[in-house]
């Protein structure tokens, strides 16, 4: 396996790749809906008694919408290359815990495990909100407890990955699977329970321009981490050898055998009973 730093470095490169990608999707399916949602909140803000020229000029934006479209890329690009990094640190501390020996198929099944318990589970219980909607006065409590609910998704993964590993290896892969989807909803039904709920809402907001926000919002944070695991997965893949090959004893596997590749043969593998070097088909000889 590539040195930490060598990971690092491509994690990085994947994640600011995959961040303008999903900078795009953002700009081209979010974008309107935000224009919409401001648009109504100028409209409320003046209708509302008392509104005038000074009000307004007080609640002017400090930057405008074309420099907060062109922050956008910069933003997603940014954010992107954090979690390439963040993906790839837990790479090379989960790595020999994860039982497969392709690389490519380690990083992507801990680029889904991060998108399941750090975007997923915390959209279900707080979903994205557009301009206009919420309460000023709760955003610091909102916001501590989306952060509480991300750590709690990813606990909820944890307990996933526990409860597929608690069953036998013998056991059929149903009652596994069924033990892990009961360890990950046990933990996520407990955090939606004990976590506060905000209903900030308006009445009047439309609906439909409401959940084409939430929608485009997770769509933007599933391009970025499926981005994110496909490079890094391509880059881990391509930049080194393979988790298999990387001693000649391998870490133990299911069954008690080791990963390794063994010494060659000249002529081919050997089989049971035949010495190195008798061709296939002749008989070996007798043993005592």
């Amino acid at each position: 396996m590539p040195n930490f730093f060598a990971l690092l470095l491509r994690g990085l490169l994947a994640g600011l790749v995959a961040g303008l990608v999903a900078g795009t999707f953002a700009y081209v399916a979010g974008e309107p809906r935000v224009d919409a949602a401001i648009a109504i909140e100028e409209q409320a803000a003046a209708s509302e008694p008392g509104a005038g020229g000074d009000h307004h000029a007080e609640d002017e934006a400090l930057v405008s919408r074309d420099g907060q479209r062109a922050g956008l890329f910069l933003a997603t690009g940014l954010f992107g290359a954090a979690m390439g990094g963040l993906l790839a640190i837990g790479y090379v501390l989960l790595r020999r815990r994860l039982r497969t020996a392709d690389d490519g198929q380690a990083a992507l099944l801990l680029a889904g495990a991060a998108l399941l318990g750090a975007v997923i589970v915390p959209f279900g219980k707080y979903p994205a909100n557009p301009p206009a909607v919420g309460n000023p006065d709760t955003i610091n409590q909102r916001t501590g407890s989306y952060l509480l609910l991300v750590l709690l998704g990813l606990v909820a993964v944890w307990a996933a990955a526990l409860g597929h590993r608690s069953v036998r290896p013998s056991a059929p892969y149903g009652l596994r699977a069924a033990a892990a989807v009961g360890g990950f909803l046990l933990v996520t039904a407990v955090a939606y329970t004990v976590l506060p709920s905000f209903s900030e809402v308006p009445d009047d907001f439309p609906a439909t321009l409401l959940w084409e926000f939430r929608i485009a919002s997770l769509g933007t944070q599933v391009v970025l981490w499926t981005g994110i695991g496909l490079l890094f997965a391509i880059l881990v893949g391509r930049g080194g050898r393979t988790f298999r090959s990387a001693g000649r004893d391998g870490p133990a596997v299911d069954g008690g055998s080791t990963v390794g590749d063994g010494p060659a043969v000249e002529g081919g593998s050997t089989g049971p009973g035949r010495p190195a070097g008798m061709p296939e088909g002749a008989d070996a000889p007798a043993g005592r």
